[in-house]
């Protein structure tokens, strides 16, 4: 059977940046800027796109292009006889299913807060914070909200790749991003937007001095690490999707851009109104769901907004649903040699039954404290992909490419730089080579033994 393929590189990238664009990039990017220095955090997180989040990207690309299959397989189409470095294939697989395990839970949320926007629901609540403490101890509610999310995801994986992963995706994708635009333009209109905007992004060195230099620029890299989701081979899906017309940094690129345009757009939603209303910059699901309705009770015509706000929400927590889910059905046909109706099929029981342990988690499996005390089961299955699949994963990807006991440094550069587009330097085979990897085995082990 021949291999799918994205009907343009218009689809290509959108998808990308969808599986990347995420919740992250909105209750914790601007949060995190703010409180360490505003322009002094963003611009240390720039650097660290360019010199870490960019490279280890076109490096998952290039070995899903080359090896023209998911993760599940790519190694063993690349890698030497005798070699074990598909073992991977199923430790990110793994990562994927964990993932979505309590991020069909999230995405639940969203949906679920942007029903009670466009209904009218939210216009009753006097208290957010109450509202959302009552959210979380329903399980029946969030069950439903979480149902819907797996069960939209699987339709449109189910459909194909062109007709539907890349036909939905795009469209969701370019109405998230003008409704982003929006959202900031009406909070430039609010009365202390440029005290909003001062803090976000004027850099402040007082802040850096409180906070610390080196905690700043350990924050600035793990951000741009995690925000691209490299590592379990959600992107590596994609680059096997795609052609060998156009140089892999190029796409890489165009991919962070567009990332990095949400986060950035994020704050310049956030910032603004926290301060019109004085309200504080939280991270975190306080952010979203507490904090955020406060400012749209006391906006005019906050249910509008509100529920804009929402949708935007929903459309990048699906969109990232949608691109890990394709990634594990691309795994299941190529590892059990199904159809995509029957993976389809299988995974929507997997993903129901899977995604209630992290829901049950704040409620009925509440005492179920698996990292100590006020932990939560989405806390462990996060802290597992975070901590442990994302950057451990990441630094079997670059062992891979640059190691000549894998599939070597010359074969990723000219799969790298195949096509037209930018090109990766053969220069800098020292620095991808042996810096590169210690700054994510640095990650990697600065997050377990922080947490």
């Amino acid at each position: 059977m021949e291999r799918e393929k994205f009907g343009s590189r218009l689809g290509f990238i959108l998808i990308s940046a969808g599986c990347a664009i995420g919740i992250g990039n909105v209750w914790r990017f601007p949060y995190v800027a703010g409180y360490y220095g505003g322009g002094f955090f963003v611009l240390f997180y720039l650097l660290f796109l360019v010199i870490l989040g960019i490279p280890v990207l076109s490096m998952e690309l290039a070995v899903g292009r080359a090896g023209r299959a998911s993760i599940a397989k790519a190694y063993n189409n690349l890698e030497k006889p005798g070699q074990k470095w598909h073992i991977h294939g199923v430790v990110g697989l793994i990562g994927n299913y964990l993932l979505l395990f309590f991020y069909t839970t999230v995405a639940g949320w969203m949906l679920g807060y942007f029903l009670k926007y466009i209904s009218g629901g939210m216009n009753k609540v006097s208290d957010s914070g109450k509202l959302f403490s009552q959210v979380l101890e329903n399980p029946s509610q969030m069950i439903v909200w979480m149902l819907i999310v797996v069960v939209l995801s699987v339709l449109v994986c189910s459909l194909g790749l062109k007709n539907g992963v890349e036909r939905i995706t795009k469209w969701m994708m370019l109405i998230l991003l003008g409704l982003i635009l929006v959202l900031a333009i009406h909070s430039f209109t609010l009365d202390k937007a440029g005290e909003g905007i001062a803090y976000f992004l004027i850099p402040n060195i007082e802040r850096v001095k409180e906070t610390g230099f080196w905690s700043m620029v350990i924050a600035a890299m793990n951000q741009s690490f995690f925000t691209l989701s490299l590592g379990i081979g959600a992107m590596l899906i994609f680059g096997s999707y795609i052609e060998k017309d156009r140089s892999l940094l190029s796409e890489s690129i165009q991919i962070t851009i567009l990332d990095t345009f949400v986060a950035v757009m994020s704050g310049f939603i956030i910032f603004p109104a926290c301060f019109s209303f004085d309200i504080p910059t939280d991270s975190g699901p306080s952010l979203i769901f507490i904090t955020l309705p406060k400012v749209f009770e006391n906006m005019a015509g906050g249910q509008i907004w509100g529920t804009l706000f929402f949708l935007f929400m929903t459309f990048a927590a699906l969109s990232t649903v949608i691109a890990v889910l394709e990634n594990i059905l691309a795994c299941n046909m190529e590892l059990f040699n199904i159809s995509r109706m029957r993976a389809s099929i299988i995974n929507f029981i997997v993903l129901a039954v899977g995604s209630l342990p992290c829901l049950l988690g704040f409620n009925v499996l509440s005492k179920v404290q698996l990292l100590g005390e006020g932990s939560t089961i989405l806390d462990f299955e996060d802290f597992l992909v975070s901590n442990i699949s994302l950057p451990f994963g990441s630094l079997v990807i670059i062992l891979f490419c640059v190691s000549k006991f894998g599939w070597g440094f010359k074969n990723y550069l000219a799969e790298c730089n195949t096509g037209a587009g930018i090109k990766m330097s053969g220069k800098l085979k020292i620095y991808l080579t042996w810096i590169l990897p210690l700054i994510v085995l640095f990650i990697a082990f600065y997050g377990l033994f922080k947490f």
